[in-house]
């Protein structure tokens, strides 16, 4: 199922997007901005709906700072204006899609369909986990927008706890994926990597993303 962000300070028409949504998508609702740009900066969403008529930042600037923060994810945003200055703006601060107030239900949700579409393909080759975004086809990494250099087999553990983020891998599960099978000698070098990522990925961060299951191996997880 799709997460959706609704940012929009217009409590009716919020909990009607929330009811039109809710049956094929999560929905969170926020009302201001600075909400918006705290929950994008914590969590992941597969689609952004944002009102231009927030209380306190205006969602052109929302958009702005959203690709600021190298965040991709598709932004529709809803609007009263509709001229061709305005829709070329929102282009240019980083929307993807806009919808003109009022709006049919219908095709609004024709729009989510095809952005969800659109962005499907380019996904399928992007692990996220919390703030961190690795590309497998490029073999690039970045956290909160910031590009992380790793050497290839840093990169290659990585991918592996990404694919299985929330579950401890074993030493052993990691030799066997990125060394010869059943190489003994490979249990210092797993932590001495593990070691290297936490130095490029997590120290200079707040949350920190890589666990230790003491006794057992490590697990990349963004819960607290």
């Amino acid at each position: 199922m799709s997460k959706v962000l609704v940012v929009e300070d217009n409590a009716p028409l919020a909990k009607s997007l929330q009811g039109w949504l809710q049956k094929h998508h999560e929905v969170t609702w926020v009302a201001s901005g600075h909400l918006a740009i705290k929950e994008l900066e914590q969590n992941s969403y597969d689609l952004i709906l944002l009102d231009l008529g927030l209380p306190d930042i205006p969602g052109q600037e929302v958009c702005q700072t959203i690709r600021g923060k190298g965040i991709k994810t598709p932004i529709m945003v809803l609007t009263g204006i509709d001229t061709v200055g305005t829709r070329v703006n929102l282009l240019d601060y980083g929307a993807d899609d806009y919808l003109h107030k009022p709006f049919y239900v219908g095709e609004m949700q024709a729009r989510i369909r095809a952005l969800l579409r659109r962005t499907k393909s380019t996904a399928a080759n992007i692990l996220q986990v919390g703030d961190l975004k690795l590309d497998t086809t490029k073999r690039q990494v970045e956290r909160a927008g910031q590009p992380i250099v790793l050497r290839r087999k840093e990169f290659d553990i990585l991918e592996y706890l990404m694919h299985n983020h929330g579950t401890v891998v074993t030493r052993a599960m990691i030799i066997n994926n990125n060394w010869e099978a059943g190489a003994d000698r490979w249990n210092n070098t797993v932590d001495v990597h593990i070691k290297y990522l936490r130095d490029k990925i997590d120290k200079p961060f707040k949350h920190h993303l890589i666990k230790t299951a003491y006794g057992v191996g490590y697990m990349i997880d963004d819960s607290a």
